[in-house]
């Protein structure tokens, strides 16, 4: 019902906008800060649509001819993100379909109709409008230029009505979907004549959701660092456009840039991507370095946890863990079983990995993305550390809230002379079998060796019955678990040492080795990586190491090692793998 009232009141106030005559051009326009892919740009000139982890190719001279083969999809058309790949390409072709897909739009939906009219979706239309309104009203006639403006005020105003709601009318998801509207909402009041009221209740609106959904340090609800990013890009965007027009951010505006920029640092691997955890994926290239540079703010990430990551980085690699719990509630709809998941990077190369968000390639790849087994971490054979409930329907589509964490997530730093480290345990597995599970890592001082060991114990009287129950369950073999390290798929792995060791070749000629000690079985099984922007998983592989626990404590002990004869530092000069894009 209440995604239902939504949809109509998005209707009921885009046509309402849509019969307003406001702005007649700009009194000012931000610079384009926006970064597009050239590659990208030249596959649409040339009719092919990649969004949302599906192609089209269309030869028709209309994009809005296109029938969209997901809601994601359609929300990647029409939220004008494309915009900026066509920017980035600049020539005559790329300028002549920017021009005629954007008159196209306003021609087919400029009245309020169509599924474009959704609060942050016309943030983002609104902002690459703006953007790139050179590009799109370069030598076009004076009517052309008049209903551009016309719509971008309508849109405006719209946006103005409809970014916020009553609890029963929502209008946006606070998060990243209100802040996209925000910015879109003071980018027109500072930009087009005539909507100069906007800003300030826009700027107000913006700080105050700073200080609702950015906490102390730095973090937001969903724990989703390629989200985290995209907050703090807008919220730069908007900064820098507010001085431009010799205003002041708000206090809760500025503030929450300078929390979130040594969060963000910690969450960026060796090779300047971030950690993908949690539905988020490394962040488009360029973006992260560009978004640092841009708010000013100085200084390395800080000792403690950021956003309930623990990071370790010495020499040319980096060990980056989720030490805290999964989201809950509305904050969830993306959230993973990922609790104490690492990732290894090693200078530009990934080594270990989550397999990532496969909500892009449908509902059965987005939930098995979000299970434990799709982690580099223990996990009890057929469960994971957290629990999702049932598929609801949302006005992003069907979506899955996690409604069952761990109790307890504890993590504290340890290290020496010789290493740096984090003992970190969870007890999400306690309630069924008993069994509190605990991670210890240890990176050497030269970033040369990780030495991990993994434990399952049942340690109280009530927890060693639990483990008791589990046992007569499960049988005389014990409790099933496997601890995976999903490797990148650039990484050629190997079983080595007659099956005791696994060798890994990094592009950049690094060579990685993996032993274990212990009553455990290894082997190297598929697996794959899953990343947006792409037609299909990638193939990758993944270590296992299989066992059952059948005792109070059950330890497995691992390290995973450059190989002797390879150098501190290797000149990586192999250029990574092009998008999978028909020519």
């Amino acid at each position: 019902m209440t995604s239902r009232r939504t949809r109509w009141l998005n209707r009921w106030h885009a046509r309402r906008a849509a019969r307003a005559k406001p702005a007649t051009g700009f009194t000012s326009q931000p610079e384009p800060r926006t970064i597009g892919s050239f590659a990208k740009g030249r596959q649409m000139v040339a009719g092919n649509f990649l969004f949302a982890g599906h192609l089209v190719q269309s030869p028709a001279k209309s994009i809005w001819t296109i029938t969209p083969p997901s809601d994601d999809f359609e929300a990647a058309l029409q939220d004008f993100g494309w915009m900026d790949d066509l920017a980035a390409v600049g020539d005559r072709e790329a300028r002549a379909r920017a021009q005629y897909w954007t008159m196209d739009w306003i021609e087919r939906f400029g009245r309020g109709t169509g599924p474009g009219w959704v609060p942050d979706v016309a943030g983002r239309r609104l902002i690459r409008w703006i953007n790139h309104a050179f590009l799109i009203l370069n030598g076009q006639d004076s009517e052309a230029s008049q209903r551009f403006h016309r719509s971008l005020g309508q849109q405006a105003i719209f946006l103005s009505n409809r970014w916020q709601g009553r609890s029963e009318e929502q209008g946006t998801s606070p998060g990243l979907p209100r802040f996209e509207a925000l910015t879109g909402l003071i980018y027109a009041g500072l930009s087009l004549t005539g909507m100069e009221y906007l800003t300030n209740p826009a700027m107000q609106a913006l700080a105050r959701e700073c200080d609702r959904q950015i906490d102390a340090a730095g973090g937001i609800p969903t724990r989703n660092p390629e989200e985290l990013l995209e907050v703090f890009t807008l919220l730069n965007w908007a900064a820098l456009a507010i001085r431009e027009s010799d205003l002041t951010p708000k206090p809760g505006h500025q503030t929450a840039i300078e929390r979130i920029a040594p969060t963000l640092r910690a969450l960026r691997h060796a090779d300047g991507g971030l950690a993908r955890y949690h539905g988020g994926g490394r962040g488009a290239e360029g973006r992260l370095d560009q978004a640092l540079a841009t708010s000013g703010v100085r200084g390395g990430p800080t000792g403690g946890p950021a956003m309930g990551f623990a990071r370790l980085s010495a020499g040319r690699t980096s060990v980056i863990v989720d030490a805290d719990k999964p989201p809950m509630g509305a904050a969830s709809w993306n959230a993973h079983a990922s609790t104490l998941a690492v990732e290894v990077t090693s200078g530009r190369r990934p080594l270990i990995v989550n397999c990532g968000s496969g909500r892009q390639f449908g509902e059965d790849w987005g939930k098995a993305g979000r299970a434990t087994p799709s982690h580099s971490v223990l996990g009890l054979t057929g469960v994971s550390s957290s629990r999702l409930g049932e598929i609801e329907s949302t006005p992003y589509g069907p979506r899955a809230r996690m409604v069952e964490v761990p109790n307890e997530v504890e993590a504290r730093k340890i290290g020496d002379a010789d290493m740096i480290g984090l003992v970190a345990g969870h007890d999400g597995y306690q309630p069924r079998f008993g069994l509190a599970y605990i991670r210890r890592l240890e990176l050497a001082v030269d970033g040369r060796t990780i030495a991990g060991e993994e434990t399952l114990a049942a340690v109280s009287e009530s927890e060693q019955a639990t483990f008791g129950r589990a046992l007569e369950r499960e049988g005389e073999q014990g409790v099933p678990y496997n601890i995976r390290f999903h490797l990148h798929p650039d990484v050629d792995a190997t079983i080595d040492l007659g099956g005791t060791a696994v060798s890994m070749a990094l592009k950049s000629g690094e060579i990685w080795v993996f032993r274990y000690d212990g009553a455990a079985k290894l082997s190297l099984e598929p697996s794959v990586y899953l990343e947006k922007n792409r037609l299909k998983p990638r193939a990758s592989k993944q270590v296992v190491l299989s066992g059952a626990a059948i005792d109070y404590a059950t330890r497995i002990r691992w390290s995973l090692a450059k190989a002797q004869d390879t150098p501190i530092g290797v000149r990586d000069l192999v250029r990574d793998e092009a998008d999978e894009l028909p020519d």
